[in-house]
């Protein structure tokens, strides 16, 4: 686990955790609107993300609640990226009948 204090920043991080190819494109969706970090709107790529920190953006037509587990060193499988953070909430799920 990290250190306390330690930081990354959030392109980087949703890159690494491969919600966009590229770490230009997670900018560009920061940039865009939408993004919040600990309840914060957050507009800038270069916005501090650390271990702990809760992100909500809208995913498709969902809201998505990540919390931050780790910060990632580099962008790797989809199975690494998916220990970079845990779902906490968001629109419930529908369920067929």
């Amino acid at each position: 686990m990290e250190a306390p204090g330690e930081f990354i920043r959030l392109d980087a991080w949703l890159w690494h955790a491969r919600l966009a190819k590229t770490k230009a494109a997670c900018a560009r969706l920061v940039e865009a609107g939408g993004f919040r970090l600990n309840r914060q709107p957050v507009g800038k790529a270069h916005a501090r993300v650390r271990v702990g920190d809760v992100l909500t953006f809208m995913r498709g037509d969902t809201v998505a609640v990540w919390r931050v587990l780790a910060l990632g060193e580099r962008r790797g499988p989809a199975a690494e990226a998916r220990l970079l953070y845990e779902e906490v909430g968001g629109a419930p799920e529908r369920q067929e009948s």
